[in-house]
């Protein structure tokens, strides 16, 4: 088990939905932007499937998913830079064209390291994280080769690291126990997906730090911290498959 890579320049994560990225990642950015690193979002779908409620206008809830993402972002200690495809909830592909969109973003922002879904974690059940993670494996292989995509109006671009969360074999490890709060605070950002994904019921239970299901969430998600860390000597750390030779 390897840990801590120096401090990226620029770091570009790449998720399925928005909040993906405070679940997979949001410490580590969180750390490496209090030391200097830009961060950076790129969310592949439009997140207009992210309800429990049958009569929620989708087109509303994409307005607002944007928004928690970018201030997510900012809880983060980023600028809020959010690249959205806006492919539809459920419906993301790993095609050619999604590729093209994903190489043309690692060109553009020239990352250090990428951070994306493990594509290979075995029983997952949503497809678009699947997608999503085949989307920044393949993205990377594009983005480094010159005859990817020559309409690409941007230099071919080979970063150093790829960091893959939700992985079934982690080997890598980064501590985040000083920015466990950061990342709590970017993912209670995502309102509109306390009930359905976090098991708050109420929006204004998150203005009350004490409230029960509140306080649930915040353990659920330093446990899972804290049971990385042990695998490190750290207290709370966030979890990869690491891979280098890029």
């Amino acid at each position: 088990m390897e840990s801590n890579l120096p401090i990226p320049n620029r770091a570009l994560a790449i998720a399925a939905h928005p909040d993906d990225v405070e679940f997979g990642c949001g410490g580590t950015l969180a750390k490496w932007a209090a030391n200097g690193c830009e961060i950076f979002h790129l969310v592949c779908t439009d997140g207009s499937k992210g309800t429990w409620d049958p009569a929620h206008d989708p087109a509303e809830l994409v307005v607002t998913r944007r928004s928690e993402q970018r201030a997510a972002s900012m809880a983060l200690g980023g600028k809020g830079e959010v690249i959205f495809l806006g492919w539809p909830d459920g419906e993301l592909e790993s095609g050619l064209r999604q590729r093209f969109e994903v190489a043309a973003c690692i060109r553009k922002i020239r990352p250090d390291v990428v951070l994306g879904h493990d594509p290979w974690k075995r029983y997952r059940l949503h497809p678009d994280h699947r997608n999503a993670g085949f989307l920044v494996t393949d993205g990377i292989v594009a983005a480094r080769d010159p005859l990817f995509f020559p309409e690409l109006d941007a230099l071919p671009h080979r970063p150093k690291t790829v960091l893959l969360f939700e992985a079934d074999e982690p080997d890598h490890l980064e501590d985040v126990t000083q920015f466990v709060d950061a990342k709590l605070a970017a993912l209670l950002e995502h309102r509109s997906q306390l009930r359905s994904t976090m098991g708050i019921a109420e929006a204004n239970a998150v203005e009350d730090g004490e409230h029960p299901e509140v306080l649930e969430f915040k353990r659920r998600v330093i446990d899972r911290l804290a049971e990385n860390g042990r695998k490190g000597g750290f207290a709370a750390a966030e979890a990869f498959k690491r891979i280098d030779d890029l």
